[in-house]
């Protein structure tokens, strides 16, 4: 388990291999799920298995607080002997602990609504249910809770990927980034003034920058297009040609934005100080802290820098770590932990007593 809740942003830092972009792995799981992938073989196989015990059932938890209620979601796949494919053990949603629907295996329950009676229907074993069962309003819990989940920000941007073309729109951006450009526009698209929060940071960040364009190039087809200017003249840049802390800086600021627009969100980030110059690394992680601070949500890094680490307090920074490959991921805050001196130095020297 992962104790964050109470805290509007979390670090975790660790060893490799302790797990930290497994947390990662985890959520994109559940959000391709809410995004509407319901084939189990697309989402996990075997090999996912801790340490290949295909005896013990691969689980998934996820507790959330919307609108003051607490939505709890669990599912849980296992490969039986003489089974090719994972099955779906169990799978349920409930708020305030009371059921929204349950399964066990095929058998899919809906829990009652007003004077209705529980329905019951049988599911194919190796679908998920969560993308199935039919939503009642735009207000159904049901559907706050998949809205939420499939609007996970999960980031691992890989700048030399990311353009800034597009041919659609969209509020779901994939954990490269690599589509930016669409995401931009469908950001734009429902929440115009959203353009005045991004614009309001890369200026702290890039004080030279006058705009950002989106123009058709093509039929259906955008390209933006990056303005600064000072007093010897102007610069017009395709996004591509950015460098690749500035394109971090770009992400930073539509994290941001989209938070004001569509959240409360929870964003994970994995390193978000790659690519960054030393003197950014703090300015640029205080930024996303100080936002869903005060606009709700909640911002969960991994890091190993050390300027990063310096950016978060010790109640909110969390230590993962494996006693050896065998052993399962444990968890401990910082706070916690009897620390010799500075947490840096003792990260540096490995003096961290568990």
């Amino acid at each position: 388990m992962l104790p964050i809740s109470g805290h509007s942003s979390v670090l975790l830092i660790g060893k490799n291999g302790a797990g930290k972009t497994a947390v990662g792995l985890a959520l994109e799981i559940l959000q391709k799920i809410a995004r509407g992938t319901n084939r189990i073989d697309d989402l996990v196989t075997s090999k996912d298995f801790t340490r290949g015990r295909l005896d013990v059932a691969m689980r998934f938890e996820i507790e959330v607080e919307l609108g003051n209620q607490i939505y709890q979601y669990v599912i849980a796949f296992e490969l039986p002997k003489g089974f090719k494919e994972l099955r779906v053990l169990e799978e349920s949603l409930a708020v305030d602990g009371k059921p929204v629907y349950s399964r066990e295996r095929a058998q899919v329950h809906l829990a009652k609504t007003g004077h209705e009676k529980e329905a019951k229907f049988l599911i194919d074993w190796h679908l998920v249910a969560l993308p199935i069962v039919q939503e009642q309003s735009p207000k159904d819990p049901l559907s706050i809770f998949k809205q939420w989940l499939a609007r996970l920000l999960i980031l691992r941007p890989l700048p030399s990927l990311i353009s800034g073309d597009s041919k659609k729109e969209t509020l779901q951006p994939d954990t490269q980034v690599t589509e930016f450009g669409a995401w931009f526009a469908g950001l734009l698209a429902y929440a115009p003034a959203a353009y005045t929060e991004m614009d309001a940071y890369l200026r702290q960040v890039m004080p030279d920058l006058k705009d950002i364009k989106n123009p058709l190039i093509g039929k259906d087809y955008r390209s933006l297009i990056v303005q600064f200017s000072n007093s010897q003249g102007s610069l017009h840049l395709p996004f591509e040609d950015l460098s690749d802390g500035e394109k971090g800086f770009m992400i930073c600021a539509l994290v941001l934005a989209a938070n004001n627009a569509y959240g409360p969100v929870l964003c994970f980030w994995d390193e978000p100080d790659n690519y960054l110059a030393l003197d950014e690394v703090s300015h640029f992680v205080l930024a996303l802290r100080k936002a869903f601070q005060s606009s709700g949500g909640q911002f969960i890094a991994t890091s190993h820098n050390p300027e990063a680490i310096r950016s978060f307090s010790d109640e909110n920074t969390l230590l993962l770590y494996r006693r050896d490959h065998l052993g399962p991921t444990l968890i401990r805050a910082i706070n916690e932990l009897q620390i010799s001196g500075d947490l840096i130095n003792a990260l540096i020297r490995g003096d961290v007593e568990l």
